[in-house]
């Protein structure tokens, strides 16, 4: 069996994550009062209390995630289960990279927490938003977005699945295609309620501000294949792994592509690392015959001593 796991990205929080793992084991407590002294947000009384619109501030979910992720993968190889390869989307490409060894927790957590706090910066600087595109290929959606240049800045942002495209750009010119992605045939076109345009060149100016960061994180090369957001494709080289997450913040989430990739070479087994389901709903609609499995509350980690 090679086993492969995958960490989600935004959109998995939800009030009450990760109490469960803080009440029972004495890592996940370590973990969180780390946490609390790296970032200086007290995210277990956020994460396991609220309130809701608090947690979903870029700035607070982007490393409420990435903690419990890392939580559920270091409580995994502390019963020697342990990926032959990793993806993350998004965000999750950081737990990924923690559970590959490119770069230790408290590293990731501070480039995680900075990058929120970037992110949410250029979001109030320069306005933009996100939709979800749902029936329209992605020949489809790439013409969608050509019929506005020189209008405005829009581009495809995240392709989730066969016939699921995000798209992101300034808050204009996203609004004025979703009706234009109805004309186009799609079943369904909705702005997502997200704080601003991610993976579009809106995010530029948190993209130069994190540069000097990841040029002085300690990266590592990684003792197992991260397939990146950016080429879809497997890579060790500490490197490379750092120019794409440079790269990362304004280009296209190319998650349908690495999960077919994967499937590709030969894994045939995989994990939600981390709260919430998203991925592996996503994994269904890439390719139903591929199992996966959510691990990311106590019971699902005592029960994965079937997993060895």
């Amino acid at each position: 069996m090679n086993r492969a796991f995958l960490f989600p990205g935004q959109a998995s929080q939800h009030v009450g994550m990760g109490e469960d793992l803080y009440k029972r084991y004495e890592l996940a407590t370590d973990r969180y009062e780390l946490a609390q002294n790296v970032t200086g947000i007290d995210l277990k009384k956020i994460c396991f209390e609220g309130p809701e619109d608090e947690l979903k501030q870029t700035t607070i979910t982007q490393p409420a995630i990435f903690v419990h992720s890392v939580i559920v993968y270091e409580l995994l190889k502390t019963k020697s289960i342990l990926p032959a390869a990793v993806a993350g989307h998004s965000l999750g490409e950081y737990s990924a990279l923690v559970a590959a060894g490119a770069i230790n927790f408290e590293d990731g957590l501070k480039l995680v927490h900075l990058r929120g706090k970037l992110m949410q910066e250029s979001g109030n600087k320069r306005p933009g938003t996100m939709a979800a595109i749902i029936g329209l290929s992605q020949e489809q959606v790439g013409d969608l977005c050509r019929k506005f240049d020189g209008k405005g800045i829009i581009q495809e942002a995240n392709f989730n699945s066969p016939g699921q495209i995000a798209i992101s750009g300034d808050a204009e010119t996203v609004r004025n295609a979703i009706p234009m992605a109805k004309d186009m045939g799609a079943k369904k076109a909705v702005e997502l309620d997200v704080s601003g345009a991610f993976h579009s060149p809106l995010m530029q100016d948190a993209q130069e501000k994190f540069k000097q960061a990841l040029e002085q994180a300690v990266f590592k090369d990684a003792i197992i294949p991260v397939y990146t957001n950016v080429e879809a494709n497997p890579t060790t080289d500490r490197e490379k792994i750092k120019k794409l997450l440079y790269q990362q913040l304004t280009k296209p989430v190319l998650w349908q592509q690495s999960v077919e990739a994967m499937i590709n070479d030969g894994f045939d087994q995989f994990y939600e690392i981390g709260p919430g389901k998203v991925l592996k709903g996503l994994l269904k609609r890439i390719n139903r015959s591929v199992p996966c499995q959510n691990i990311g509350k106590v019971e699902e980690i005592e029960q994965s001593g079937d997993m060895t």
